[in-house]
């Protein structure tokens, strides 16, 4: 699609020359010769980029300039002038133009400053997408008393500095509670850095968090920046944050209190400013009454707290749910998007849901890609639940020898506790009485990877 210029100068001349240039390079082409007419033309033929004479009759450019921006404030406005001054090319700048031209004009600069200018307006353009369309993948979805409510506190809680302690089930959103924070706080251009407590190994989690320099353990080969540090000016999400070693919460604790942190292997501490935001499945008092917990990071963690309910608490959410799940599925994958049948949604809505949104997400994909109909029915919700129960079973069933059977049982078995509790290694580890170095031993063995 061609790009679209227009252009405002009250000489004739002027405009049918930058016609001339443009439409040489493929650009289409709209004039005119006064600020007003422009901004009554603007709406219509909504340019890609206008070029700007300053000294017009009437209308002067610069009030073109501002009122072109507002109502468009992502308007790519390049000024021209034949009487340019540095203070003139200020207050077109402050105004929001993006370049400034002096006559005479000559055809090399207008092409390399459109080329530019262009290439500005499409970069701007694709960052408002991404941001979307990150927003909308990370969205909180749900009609429910219990979202309404949810919502109502992130609202309240966002545009603060306060520290939040995000606590539910596995599965239930934690992280989209976190991240609908961080879009709503004044730190949103920011970065938001995550990290999984559960998942990193006790003995990598201070250089994970804090950083390391070159030689200070084996295998550190160069200097690094700890999450913290990345995290700088911006948003830092403690997820699992019950898993992390005392030592680790210690050094997490001296952080929050002074606003510095130490790499490994450092003399000189390094200045931040974070806001942490941390979640857990577990009950903190429990840990904190088994000494598993520091209470004085509890409290300096804890300044809100926010309770994600469980899916089965909010299950009128889960059509809207599905909705999204199919589109997201369509949108990131090209999947054929397949409507669910009502008899299909009621089966949905009447399960349990112990693995909370995750779960279910999960289930429409399986769904939308295995079911052979246009229409998600009853039926394929009923056999999806049956492959679930039995599928590890019946592959057993066709193993050649006793080795090969004990090694796809002892997989399908861990890939289930796994997934029972949301993929936290420590939790798996515990629950199943096994260290948890044997554990990351057979998740990589087996290659086992989060669904």
């Amino acid at each position: 699609m061609a790009k679209r210029v227009l252009v405002v100068d009250d000489e004739k001349g002027v405009r049918e020359a930058l016609r001339q240039i443009l439409e040489y390079e493929g650009i289409e082409v709209h004039t005119e010769a006064s600020g007003a007419a422009a901004l009554r033309a603007y709406p219509d033929f909504l340019p890609h980029l206008v070029l700007l004479d300053v000294k017009m009759a009437g209308m002067d450019g610069l009030e073109t300039l501002s009122r072109i921006r507002e109502q468009d404030p992502a308007a790519q406005v390049v000024m021209i002038s034949g009487h340019g001054t540095i203070q003139t090319a200020v207050e077109a700048t402050q105004r929001g133009a993006y370049d400034f031209l002096e006559k005479p004009l000559d055809t090399d600069r207008i092409l390399l400053t459109l080329r530019h200018a262009l290439e500005q307006a499409e970069l701007e353009s694709e960052n408002v997408r991404l941001r979307e369309s990150v927003g909308d993948k990370h969205a909180i979805v749900g009609e429910s008393p219990a979202i309404h409510h949810l919502i109502g506190i992130i609202d309240k809680v966002a545009p603060t500095a306060a520290r939040v302690l995000v606590t539910g089930e596995n599965g239930s959103g934690k992280e989209l509670v976190a991240r609908a924070i961080h879009r709503g706080s004044p730190r949103a251009d920011q970065p938001f850095v995550e990290v999984n407590c559960a998942a990193i190994p006790s003995e990598l989690i201070e250089s994970e968090l804090f950083g390391h320099m070159k030689g200070s353990f084996t295998g550190a080969f160069g200097d690094r920046a700890g999450k913290f540090e990345q995290a700088d000016g911006g948003t830092l999400f403690l997820d699992e944050v019950g898993d992390m070693s005392l030592a680790a919460q210690a050094k997490v604790l001296r952080a929050l209190e002074e606003g510095m942190v130490t790499r490994i292997g450092a003399t000189k501490p390094v200045s931040i400013d974070v806001r942490v935001i941390a979640a857990t499945n577990k009950k903190i008092d429990e840990e904190i009454a088994s000494g598993r917990f520091r209470e004085d990071l509890y409290y300096r963690l804890n300044v809100v707290p926010i309770e994600v309910p469980p899916l089965r608490e909010r299950r009128d959410d889960i059509p809207l749910l599905i909705e999204k799940f199919v589109a997201d599925l369509a949108r990131d994958s090209g999947v054929k998007p397949k409507p669910f049948a009502d008899d299909a949604l009621a089966a949905l809505v009447g399960r349990e849901w112990p693995g909370n949104v995750r779960e279910l997400r999960n289930a429409v994909e399986r769904l939308v890609i295995l079911s052979a109909g246009e229409v998600v029915a009853a039926a394929d919700v009923v056999r999806l639940a049956g492959a679930a129960a039995e599928g590890a079973v019946g592959s057993l069933i066709h193993c050649d020898t006793f080795e090969e059977f004990k090694q796809k049982a002892e997989r399908a078995f861990l890939e289930a506790k796994l997934e029972e509790n949301g993929w936290n290694v420590s939790e798996t580890a515990r629950k199943l009485d096994m260290p948890r170095s044997n554990l990351y031993k057979k998740i990589e063995k087996y290659g086992l990877q989060r669904g």
